[in-house]
């Protein structure tokens, strides 16, 4: 398992890509709930006028996919709808579909009035307040329309369909005020009313116990809903997946996490899944198959941004491929998604190097160079023209180095100046510059050696303008 550490990393970037689906899916988002909880409080206040049927059962439309099973408890004994009130409301449903508001809600507070109030039965008064709940969501009133919705149950032998829908309707609307934990007990309340809760019905339950942390109970939910809907042979959505790859991640459960990506790159294939998908193989040091997935990512067009490309060279490196490391910065360069930075230069530069390109590495490390404020990477450029045997460039560019300052290893430097001197049969220049380098007891052996080298070459020309004459 990774140390917490490495993982607080990870997930801080993971959260960066997460925010809009955490924030609007683990929360359901304010969001999504308020589209659920509109959507339910619309199905909940309609009205369907048939002239045919006048007695028509003004909420009976239930605001989950599946409807109830029939109520095995004691039946319960409904008033009648009588006409008059019928007509009412139903004008006063037509006003609001016409969004003349004011009206609507003029004619339902006269219903509800003192004296209004007393000519109406339970079953009339819930309908009324019902509407009065959906004209207050209308005008984003939500305490407004969670008092109408609290009164329509509080009136006593209203339809079990009715209940439900409305208690279903009261928890969605606490959510939307993130009043997490009475939207958590209203939901609790609907669940045991409700024989065939559906799986979206357990996802917001999820929703609600991951914003009060109680993430276990959080993911047995969410479970739950993703199991519902694979038994019954259906997708389930991307944010529930993407709720329980985050609670999984809460676990440090980063097997299940794992598992749950590999679901989303077949159902669901982004970008941030191949993304996170590779990182999480690299945590586990599967480095093959993190590769491969960002390889996938890659060759799709999903790596559009500076710091994805160079990622995906320091995988290749890691590999030990620095072939294709080049290449993708190369590519990177020439489709101006990597940045012109220093380092980004030095990247490939050395990627090239490692590949023994040397005529690619030359350019991209004077650029590194150039944009560098410290004289390492003129030297490092050094040792690059030294390896492409281009001796005198060698010596400019360590030298400007050591010059510039800021040279992790000036004795290392030295050596490059002292062969590269050497090579251009400057022996003195070599000389001075090896025994520079010799005053740093690491390089003392091999400054010894080279000057031992020049004195032999030294007596072999020599010996060879003898022989000539």
């Amino acid at each position: 398992m990774a140390s917490r550490s490495k993982w607080l990393a990870y997930r801080i970037s993971l959260l960066m890509s997460w925010k809009i689906k955490v924030r609007g899916a683990a929360m359901a988002g304010i969001s999504l709930l308020r589209v659920s909880a509109m959507t339910a409080v619309l199905l909940s206040a309609v009205i369907v006028l048939d002239r045919a049927e006048p007695g028509f059962l003004l909420s009976e439309a239930v605001a989950q996919d599946d409807k109830p099973k029939k109520d095995t408890r004691a039946t319960r004994r409904t008033p009648a709808l009588r006409n008059k009130v019928y007509e009412r409301l139903a004008e006063a449903q037509a006003l609001a579909e016409a969004k003349d508001y004011a009206a609507s809600n003029k004619i339902l507070n006269d219903m509800v009035s003192e004296d209004g109030k007393q000519a109406l039965n339970s079953y009339e008064l819930a309908n009324v307040y019902n509407l009065l709940a959906f004209l207050s969501y209308a005008k984003e009133d939500y305490p407004g329309s969670l008092r109408y919705y609290e009164k329509v149950i509080a009136q006593p032998d209203i339809p079990l369909a009715m209940e439900i829908n409305t208690r279903f309707t009261i928890a969605q609307l606490y959510f939307v005020q993130e009043k997490w934990q009475q939207g958590i007990d209203a939901l609790l309340l609907w669940f045991d009313l409700n024989d065939q809760p559906n799986a979206d019905a357990y996802v917001l339950l999820s929703q609600g116990y991951y914003q009060v942390k109680k993430y276990d109970l959080a993911l047995k939910n969410v479970e739950t809903a993703i199991s519902m809907n694979e038994t019954a042979g259906k997708l389930p959505k991307e944010q529930w997946y993407n709720l329980a790859r985050f609670l999984y991640f809460e676990k440090e459960d980063f097997d299940s996490a794992l598992d749950v990506l590999n679901t989303l790159l077949i159902y669901y294939p982004k970008k941030q899944y191949w993304q996170q998908a590779s990182q999480l193989y690299t945590e586990r040091k599967d480095d093959k198959r993190a590769l491969a997935l960002m390889e996938a990512a890659y060759e799709q067009g999903f790596l559009d941004r500076s710091s994805e490309v160079v990622q995906m060279a320091y995988l290749y490196l890691n590999a030990e491929a620095p072939y294709y490391a080049g290449s993708v910065m190369q590519r990177g360069f020439e489709d101006e998604i990597v940045e012109d930075k220093s380092k980004n230069f030095e990247l490939a530069g050395s990627a090239w190097a490692q590949a023994r390109e040397v005529a690619k590495s030359i350019p991209m490390m004077e650029k590194a160079a150039a944009k560098s404020d410290e004289g390492e990477l003129y030297v490092r450029l050094g040792n690059v023209y030294l390896d492409g045997d281009q001796f005198s460039k060698a010596a400019d560019s360590v030298q400007k180095g050591l010059e510039k300052g800021g040279v992790k290893r000036p004795d290392q430097a030295r050596l490059v100046l002292g062969m590269s001197y050497f090579n251009m049969g400057d022996y003195n220049k070599a000389r001075r510059a090896f025994r520079e380098a010799g005053k740093d007891e690491r390089s003392a052996k091999y400054s010894q050696q080279w000057l031992k080298y020049i004195t032999s070459e030294e007596e072999r020309q020599k010996e060879l303008e003898k022989d000539v004459f």
